[in-house]
């Protein structure tokens, strides 16, 4: 601190003092994530991790270290005035929330883009480094600080896995043929997919001129009539169930272009984008993968490429789409996800023949990751096996101490939550008919559901490697 104190006054010292009020309240990190979060894929995961761990760090180092452990600041004589903070905190000085902050939003954004950290780090540093050029920090503070930072930066793995980089596991498909200008290639379009609503119909025929676009309504009689070679849909996870129905019915290939919100499947299979799937059709590259069924009273079935759910999913849905007109899709379902959460009843149900009371069941097409009962990720498409998991409503405070289970990311272990894995899942409602939501839509209401996973249903063309 000495040594700092007597450095020459120089035109830094300015530049140090707007750093250090720009980053008052983690303003500058936010700004910074405001701007990543435009951007679709790693700039937003990173900019969503980064803001979660400076929740974290913020609460860790100013409401719990600072109140167990107080310690005066730096006198203000030790440094030439015009090095001062104008306004000078009266919290206690160990640790450094401006250092917390700054490492745990840089350590959180190298956790999904150590691009973008390095550009950030040197400005963290800088952020850290003012609070003792400015004197209003020891060293040790700082250092204590940077340290709860990495550590709320880490631990934000613990709810949210870091993105795999590699597609889930897949049979290799040996029967693709390359399909040259689209020949004999029948694509869907949704042209409402996605956030933007943007209409991917006019890149499609420019890549596959020779491709026929249909509207979902038509799809069934177009097959029927044509006998094409393979089907494609550009849209979200719902329409492309919709269309990978079609597909498996037919013994057709699918050709993916994301163009949906989170676009989970696409992920999943490795698929980022229409150039990918240019690729992959031009060179008759692919794969097969599971997919996963359900028969409502006996009827259908009813496919799904992601997951599908009883209880109060289908009911957040429905609000979410009266919703989202007036306030928009997120916003929408956050409103819907509350009012669902505190008015929804659990439900009597038969599991494989055996009898429980439960708030929700949740139905995933393979296994997901992690085991707690928020899964972000899918390693493989195809073990054959579906994920099941629900929370228990027999157990008393069973919402609370369920709440409490994913705020301590020990889901796991806790008694109000169950998780396995199966080829197979009866499910009996005892309380009359009830919705069934797949893939983020509301389906047909039933008592008796019968969940069946497909192996190697549907061959998808994705690039190799």
């Amino acid at each position: 601190m000495g040594r700092s104190a007597r450095l020459r006054g120089s035109s830094v010292d300015s530049g140090f003092k707007r750093l250090s009020r720009a980053a008052n309240h983690s303003v500058l990190w936010l700004v910074i994530a405001g701007v990543l979060a435009i951007r679709k894929g790693v700039p937003r995961r990173a900019a969503l991790r980064g803001v979660a761990a400076i929740g974290g760090a913020s609460f860790s180092a100013s409401l719990v270290a600072k109140r167990l452990f107080p310690r005066r600041r730096p006198a203000a004589d030790l440094l030439h005035p015009t090095r001062r903070l104008t306004k000078r905190p009266t919290s206690s000085s160990f640790p450094s929330g401006h250092a917390a902050s700054a490492a745990a939003f840089t350590t959180a954004l190298a956790m999904e883009s150590p691009a973008l950290a390095a550009a950030v780090a040197p400005v963290a540093a800088a952020v850290a480094y003012s609070r003792v050029h400015t004197g209003v920090h020891w060293p040790s503070d700082v250092a204590a600080g940077a340290a709860i930072g990495v550590a709320a930066g880490l631990v934000t793995q613990r709810w949210w896995p870091r993105h795999r980089a590699d597609p889930a596991s897949a049979r290799e498909h040996a029967a693709l043929e390359p399909l040259v200008d689209g020949e004999g290639l029948v694509v869907v379009v949704n042209p409402n997919a996605g956030l933007g609503g943007v209409d991917q119909t006019g890149a499609i025929v420019r890549e596959w001129p020779k491709a026929t676009v249909v509207d979902i309504e038509d799809l069934d009689a177009v097959v029927a009539e044509h006998e094409p070679r393979a089907l494609a849909v550009a849209g979200g996870d719902g329409s492309v169930a919709a269309v990978a129905a079609v597909a498996a019915a037919n013994r057709l290939p699918l050709v993916l272009v994301p163009a949906g919100t989170l676009n989970h499947f696409a992920r999943d299979v490795g698929v980022t984008g229409l150039a990918d799937s240019a690729r992959a059709v031009a060179d008759g590259d692919g794969a097969l993968v599971d997919l996963a069924a359900v028969t409502v009273d006996g009827e259908g079935p009813r496919w799904f490429v992601n997951t599908a759910s009883l209880g109060g999913y289908p009911d957040m849905v429905r609000l979410r789409e009266a919703l989202q007109d007036r306030w928009g899709k997120w916003p929408a379902a956050a409103i819907a996800l509350f009012r669902v959460l505190r008015t929804s009843r659990p439900l009597h149900v038969e599991l494989n023949g055996e009898r429980h009371l439960i708030w929700m069941l949740f139905v995933g097409n393979g296994p997901y990751r992690p085991k707690g009962f928020a899964p972000t990720m899918r390693p493989a498409l195809d073990a054959g096996l579906l994920d099941v998991r629900y929370i228990r409503a027999d157990r008393r405070l069973s919402r609370t101490r369920f709440f409490i289970g994913a705020l301590l990311g020990s889901l796991h272990r806790s008694r109000t939550y169950r998780h396995m894995e199966t080829r197979w899942l009866d499910a009996r409602v005892l309380d009359g008919a009830v919705a069934i939501a797949t893939d983020g839509e509301v389906g047909p209401t039933g008592s008796v559901f019968e969940f069946r996973s497909r192996p190697a249903a549907l061959g998808i063309y994705r690039p190799q490697g």
